[in-house]
């Protein structure tokens, strides 16, 4: 388990709302008239791999309901022109069984969209795709900022099914600076991660999606009701945060407390049965010191003791 990492700051030194929120992830990525923005993030992901051509929004009651925790985990569901579902989730703490619940969350948008073919013999179902933004350092996978998961023969690495894809990315783990962002994903990635502390957008001039980018999410573009749900997200999102890191501070030295009194109590008893070890020893010397002293022969009383020839001759 690991303390939340949040890329948030004060809101002194912020143009730009912070992306991590409720508010400012599904102003980006969650509404209608800004699909665009969407799309470009999905195709910058997939590049070389497909082309998303347009996409739709769904509606997220389609989404099975796996998590009450909404002040940390928010979600947009859309689906592309030729079918694909998408769901592409912002997560700002780990859960346990973090693996599993990724999985699951596809698995039953699959299930959800399944339809039985007219002879009863086939399944027609569209591919589901799962992007998780990770803003913490997931102990259960790797120490990489990008993995992404198909369903793969294990000795071919031949794909066995296109139906069902996930891509995780560890935001802490992606520590490039702008000179080092070649591809437009690397671009995306750190405009993202950094955008609450920025005064200004790189790569504004260079692309379209950008200059939108900064013109939907400047703080001070935001109306008067949108400025107060904006900061209210901000707020409830923080209160979470801190929430989290305490129950994980509060865990950990539970934890280390009870490994204490664990420690002390294997102590004592380590301590008792060394004792009781020694006592024992010290009682097999003196009754082979006694048979010694009577005459009896040495291997005989080391069969007796279980004290070796050894110990008995210095005896």
């Amino acid at each position: 388990m690991h303390f939340v990492t949040l890329f948030t700051h004060h809101r002194i030194m912020s143009k730009f709302i912070n992306p991590f929120t409720d508010v400012g992830f599904k102003r980006i990525f969650g509404q209608e008239v800004n699909k665009s923005l969407l799309m470009e993030f999905l195709n910058s992901l997939l590049e070389g791999e497909q082309h998303i051509d347009d996409i739709s929004l769904l509606d997220k009651e389609q989404l099975p309901q796996l998590s009450n925790d909404r002040g940390l985990i928010y979600d947009v569901f859309c689906k592309t022109s030729d079918g694909k579902r998408i769901i592409v989730e912002m997560q700002n703490r780990s859960q346990e069984n973090f693996k599993e619940r990724a999985l699951l969350y596809l698995s039953k948008a699959i299930v959800e969209q399944s339809v039985r073919g007219k002879e009863g013999k086939k399944y027609e179902i569209s591919a589901v795709y799962g992007v998780f933004f990770m803003n913490f350092h997931e102990a259960a996978f790797d120490k990489k900022f990008r993995t992404d998961v198909v369903l793969s023969d294990r000795d071919t690495n031949k794909i066995f099914s296109n139906k069902l894809r996930m891509t995780f990315l560890q935001l802490p783990e992606f520590s490039k600076e702008p000179e080092d962002c070649e591809s437009y994903f690397d671009k995306w990635i750190y405009v993202l991660k950094h955008m609450d502390i920025l005064d200004r957008l790189p790569w504004k001039a260079q692309y379209e999606a950008f200059k939108k980018l900064a013109s939907i999410c400047d703080f001070a573009k935001l109306s008067d009701n949108e400025r107060k749900q904006y900061e209210e997200s901000e707020r409830i999102l923080n209160d979470n945060i801190a929430i989290a890191n305490r129950a994980l501070a509060e865990g950990k030295a539970e934890g280390r407390a009870e490994g204490r009194a664990e420690g002390r109590a294997e102590g004592r008893a380590e301590g008792m049965a060394e004792g009781l070890a020694k006592g024992r020893t010290a009682e097999k010397r003196d009754i082979a010191l006694r048979l010694k002293q009577n005459g009896m022969e040495t291997t005989l009383i080391a069969s007796i003791t279980g004290l070796s020839v050894d110990e008995i001759d210095v005896l």
